[in-house]
Protein backbone atom coordinates (compact mmCIF):
# COMPACT_ATOMS: atom_id res chain seq x y z
CA UNK A 1 0.00 0.00 0.00
CA UNK A 2 1.33 3.51 -0.75
CA UNK A 3 0.96 5.57 2.02
CA UNK A 4 1.40 9.36 0.44
CA UNK A 5 -0.48 8.74 -3.04
CA UNK A 6 -1.33 12.47 -2.93
CA UNK A 7 1.90 13.28 -1.96
CA UNK A 8 3.63 11.56 -4.76
CA UNK A 9 1.22 12.86 -7.77
CA UNK A 10 1.24 16.57 -6.60
CA UNK A 11 4.78 17.08 -6.11
CA UNK A 12 5.45 14.70 -9.40
CA UNK A 13 3.45 17.16 -11.41
CA UNK A 14 4.78 20.44 -9.74
CA UNK A 15 8.19 19.39 -10.54
CA UNK A 16 7.62 18.27 -14.05
CA UNK A 17 5.63 21.00 -14.98
CA UNK A 18 8.40 23.36 -14.13
CA UNK A 19 11.21 21.03 -16.03
CA UNK A 20 9.27 21.17 -19.08
CA UNK A 21 8.93 24.97 -18.93
CA UNK A 22 13.25 25.34 -18.26
CA UNK A 23 14.52 22.60 -19.81
CA UNK A 24 15.59 20.08 -16.86
CA UNK A 25 15.71 20.17 -13.33
CA UNK A 26 12.79 17.38 -11.95
CA UNK A 27 14.93 16.25 -9.65
CA UNK A 28 15.10 19.10 -7.52
CA UNK A 29 12.13 18.47 -5.82
CA UNK A 30 11.46 15.14 -7.32
CA UNK A 31 14.81 12.83 -5.73
CA UNK A 32 14.90 14.65 -2.68
CA UNK A 33 10.71 13.84 -1.83
CA UNK A 34 11.98 10.41 -2.18
CA UNK A 35 14.43 10.27 -0.15
CA UNK A 36 12.73 11.96 2.81
CA UNK A 37 9.78 9.55 2.71
CA UNK A 38 12.85 6.88 3.28
CA UNK A 39 13.88 5.43 -0.10
CA UNK A 40 18.22 4.79 -0.39
CA UNK A 41 20.01 6.97 -2.26
CA UNK A 42 20.22 4.14 -5.48
CA UNK A 43 16.90 3.13 -4.88
CA UNK A 44 15.07 6.64 -4.64
CA UNK A 45 17.51 7.50 -8.09
CA UNK A 46 16.45 4.42 -9.99
CA UNK A 47 13.03 5.25 -8.89
CA UNK A 48 13.15 8.68 -9.77
CA UNK A 49 14.96 7.71 -13.18
CA UNK A 50 12.13 5.53 -14.20
CA UNK A 51 9.16 8.08 -13.58
CA UNK A 52 11.53 10.95 -15.69
CA UNK A 53 10.57 9.14 -18.58
CA UNK A 54 6.92 10.35 -18.41
CA UNK A 55 8.74 13.85 -18.29
CA UNK A 56 10.12 13.22 -21.98
CA UNK A 57 6.80 11.86 -22.86
CA UNK A 58 4.06 14.06 -21.85
CA UNK A 59 6.64 17.27 -22.81
CA UNK A 60 8.14 15.30 -25.82
CA UNK A 61 4.56 14.86 -27.56
CA UNK A 62 3.87 18.47 -27.27
CA UNK A 63 7.26 19.27 -28.73
CA UNK A 64 6.86 17.05 -30.77
CA UNK A 65 3.32 18.42 -32.16
CA UNK A 66 5.30 22.06 -32.44
CA UNK A 67 7.33 20.89 -35.61
CA UNK A 68 10.74 22.43 -34.07
CA UNK A 69 13.08 19.56 -33.41
CA UNK A 70 15.49 18.68 -36.74
CA UNK A 71 16.27 15.28 -37.02
CA UNK A 72 19.90 16.03 -37.56
CA UNK A 73 20.13 17.20 -34.07
CA UNK A 74 17.75 14.66 -33.18
CA UNK A 75 20.19 11.97 -33.84
CA UNK A 76 22.77 13.90 -32.90
CA UNK A 77 21.81 14.15 -29.15
CA UNK A 78 20.70 10.31 -29.28
CA UNK A 79 23.87 9.19 -30.46
CA UNK A 80 26.48 11.68 -28.73
CA UNK A 81 24.48 10.77 -25.12
CA UNK A 82 23.45 7.63 -25.21
CA UNK A 83 26.90 6.31 -24.89
CA UNK A 84 27.60 8.65 -21.76
CA UNK A 85 24.36 8.23 -19.65
CA UNK A 86 24.67 4.27 -19.82
CA UNK A 87 28.38 4.94 -18.74
CA UNK A 88 27.30 6.97 -16.07
CA UNK A 89 24.60 4.71 -14.58
CA UNK A 90 27.32 2.01 -14.56
CA UNK A 91 29.64 3.85 -12.78
CA UNK A 92 27.46 5.90 -10.34
CA UNK A 93 27.47 3.44 -7.06
CA UNK A 94 31.26 3.68 -6.98
CA UNK A 95 31.23 7.71 -6.94
CA UNK A 96 30.59 9.35 -3.28
CA UNK A 97 27.42 11.18 -3.46
CA UNK A 98 28.70 13.85 -1.24
CA UNK A 99 31.29 14.97 -4.05
CA UNK A 100 28.52 14.85 -6.82
CA UNK A 101 26.20 17.06 -5.09
CA UNK A 102 28.83 19.79 -4.26
CA UNK A 103 30.45 19.35 -8.24
CA UNK A 104 27.20 19.87 -9.66
CA UNK A 105 25.35 21.78 -7.37
CA UNK A 106 28.23 24.61 -7.83
CA UNK A 107 28.02 23.77 -11.88
CA UNK A 108 24.30 23.76 -11.95
CA UNK A 109 24.09 27.38 -10.28
CA UNK A 110 27.18 28.85 -12.33
CA UNK A 111 24.89 27.95 -15.53
CA UNK A 112 22.41 30.26 -14.03
CA UNK A 113 24.75 32.88 -13.12
CA UNK A 114 26.04 32.57 -16.66
CA UNK A 115 22.90 33.23 -18.13
CA UNK A 116 22.11 36.04 -16.00
CA UNK A 117 24.78 38.01 -16.85
CA UNK A 118 24.40 37.80 -20.54
CA UNK A 119 21.40 39.42 -20.95
CA UNK A 120 20.28 38.65 -24.58
CA UNK A 121 21.54 34.89 -24.89
CA UNK A 122 19.14 32.85 -26.30
CA UNK A 123 16.80 35.07 -27.47
CA UNK A 124 16.87 34.37 -31.06
CA UNK A 125 18.46 31.34 -33.35
CA UNK A 126 22.13 32.29 -34.57
CA UNK A 127 23.03 28.89 -36.08
CA UNK A 128 26.96 28.38 -34.86
CA UNK A 129 29.43 25.20 -34.70
CA UNK A 130 26.85 23.59 -37.55
CA UNK A 131 29.97 22.68 -39.85
CA UNK A 132 31.60 18.81 -39.14
CA UNK A 133 34.04 19.97 -36.61
CA UNK A 134 31.08 22.31 -34.97
CA UNK A 135 28.83 18.67 -34.73
CA UNK A 136 31.44 16.71 -33.35
CA UNK A 137 32.44 19.00 -30.43
CA UNK A 138 29.35 19.72 -29.81
CA UNK A 139 28.32 15.80 -29.83
CA UNK A 140 31.70 15.18 -27.04
CA UNK A 141 30.08 18.08 -25.12
CA UNK A 142 26.93 16.43 -25.09
CA UNK A 143 28.57 12.86 -24.15
CA UNK A 144 29.89 14.35 -21.08
CA UNK A 145 26.40 15.80 -19.94
CA UNK A 146 25.09 12.62 -20.99
CA UNK A 147 27.95 11.17 -18.35
CA UNK A 148 26.84 13.10 -15.61
CA UNK A 149 22.65 11.99 -16.66
CA UNK A 150 23.67 8.89 -15.64
CA UNK A 151 25.20 9.37 -12.71
CA UNK A 152 23.42 11.95 -11.18
CA UNK A 153 20.03 13.25 -12.13
CA UNK A 154 19.10 17.14 -10.72
CA UNK A 155 20.41 19.39 -13.12
CA UNK A 156 21.92 17.70 -16.34
CA UNK A 157 18.75 18.52 -18.38
CA UNK A 158 19.39 22.31 -17.58
CA UNK A 159 23.41 21.69 -18.53
CA UNK A 160 22.07 19.89 -21.75
CA UNK A 161 19.36 22.80 -22.58
CA UNK A 162 22.30 25.45 -22.29
CA UNK A 163 25.08 23.96 -24.39
CA UNK A 164 22.41 23.87 -27.31
CA UNK A 165 22.05 27.61 -26.79
CA UNK A 166 25.60 28.52 -25.78
CA UNK A 167 27.31 25.91 -28.89
CA UNK A 168 24.86 25.59 -31.47
CA UNK A 169 23.34 29.11 -31.42
CA UNK A 170 19.41 27.60 -30.64
CA UNK A 171 16.76 30.14 -28.82
CA UNK A 172 16.09 29.11 -25.06
CA UNK A 173 12.00 27.65 -26.82
CA UNK A 174 14.13 25.54 -29.56
CA UNK A 175 16.72 24.33 -26.45
CA UNK A 176 14.18 23.45 -24.47
CA UNK A 177 12.05 21.33 -26.88
CA UNK A 178 15.61 19.40 -27.87
CA UNK A 179 16.15 18.71 -24.28
CA UNK A 180 12.70 17.33 -22.75
CA UNK A 181 11.63 15.59 -25.87
CA UNK A 182 15.22 13.46 -25.85
CA UNK A 183 16.91 13.77 -22.82
CA UNK A 184 13.48 13.55 -20.97
CA UNK A 185 12.47 10.27 -23.04
CA UNK A 186 15.39 8.20 -24.50
CA UNK A 187 18.46 9.89 -21.78
CA UNK A 188 16.04 9.05 -18.76
CA UNK A 189 14.71 5.80 -20.24
CA UNK A 190 18.48 4.42 -20.76
CA UNK A 191 19.18 5.31 -17.41
CA UNK A 192 16.65 3.67 -15.68
CA UNK A 193 16.93 0.74 -17.50
CA UNK A 194 20.50 0.78 -16.20
CA UNK A 195 19.99 1.59 -12.80
CA UNK A 196 16.80 -0.50 -12.50
CA UNK A 197 18.98 -4.02 -13.78
CA UNK A 198 21.72 -3.30 -10.45
CA UNK A 199 18.98 -1.77 -7.72
CA UNK A 200 15.24 -2.16 -6.71
CA UNK A 201 12.62 0.09 -8.10
CA UNK A 202 9.77 0.97 -5.52
CA UNK A 203 7.42 -0.19 -8.28
CA UNK A 204 4.12 0.73 -5.62
CA UNK A 205 5.11 4.47 -6.02
CA UNK A 206 5.63 4.75 -9.69
CA UNK A 207 1.77 4.98 -11.32
CA UNK A 208 1.43 8.15 -8.96
CA UNK A 209 4.75 9.51 -10.23
CA UNK A 210 3.81 8.48 -13.40
CA UNK A 211 0.57 10.15 -13.72
CA UNK A 212 1.93 13.33 -11.99
CA UNK A 213 4.80 13.40 -14.44
CA UNK A 214 2.84 12.74 -17.60
CA UNK A 215 -0.05 15.11 -16.49
CA UNK A 216 2.59 18.15 -14.81
CA UNK A 217 5.26 18.18 -17.75
CA UNK A 218 2.46 18.10 -20.84
CA UNK A 219 0.76 21.69 -18.70
CA UNK A 220 4.60 23.17 -18.25
CA UNK A 221 5.66 22.02 -21.98
CA UNK A 222 2.20 23.77 -23.55
CA UNK A 223 3.10 26.72 -21.51
CA UNK A 224 6.55 27.21 -22.70
CA UNK A 225 5.29 26.74 -26.59
CA UNK A 226 3.26 29.71 -25.99
CA UNK A 227 5.81 31.77 -23.92
CA UNK A 228 8.62 34.27 -24.79
CA UNK A 229 12.62 32.83 -24.82
CA UNK A 230 12.56 36.09 -22.13
CA UNK A 231 10.27 34.21 -19.98
CA UNK A 232 11.92 31.20 -20.23
CA UNK A 233 15.35 31.74 -20.17
CA UNK A 234 14.20 33.77 -16.49
CA UNK A 235 12.68 30.22 -15.57
CA UNK A 236 15.94 28.71 -16.56
CA UNK A 237 18.08 30.78 -14.56
CA UNK A 238 15.65 30.94 -11.31
CA UNK A 239 15.66 26.75 -11.74
CA UNK A 240 19.18 26.45 -12.30
CA UNK A 241 20.06 28.65 -9.17
CA UNK A 242 17.97 26.85 -7.36
CA UNK A 243 18.99 23.62 -8.34
CA UNK A 244 22.68 23.88 -7.33
CA UNK A 245 21.98 25.98 -3.91
CA UNK A 246 19.79 23.17 -3.24
CA UNK A 247 22.52 20.69 -4.09
CA UNK A 248 24.82 22.72 -1.76
CA UNK A 249 22.52 22.86 1.44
Amino acid sequence: MVEHPLLLLGVAFVANGFAATAGGGVGLIQLPLLLFLGLPYPQALATHKVASVALGVGAGTRYWRSGVLDKRFVLLILAAGLPGVFLGALGVLAIPSTVIRVVLGLLTAGLGLYSLRRRELGQVTVARHRDRRGLVLGGAGLFVIGLLNGSVTSGTGLFCTLWLVRWFGFDYKSAVAYTLALVGLAWNASGAATLGSFGEIRWSWLPWLLAGALSGSYVGAHIAVGSSNRWIKRAFEILTIGVGIRLLV
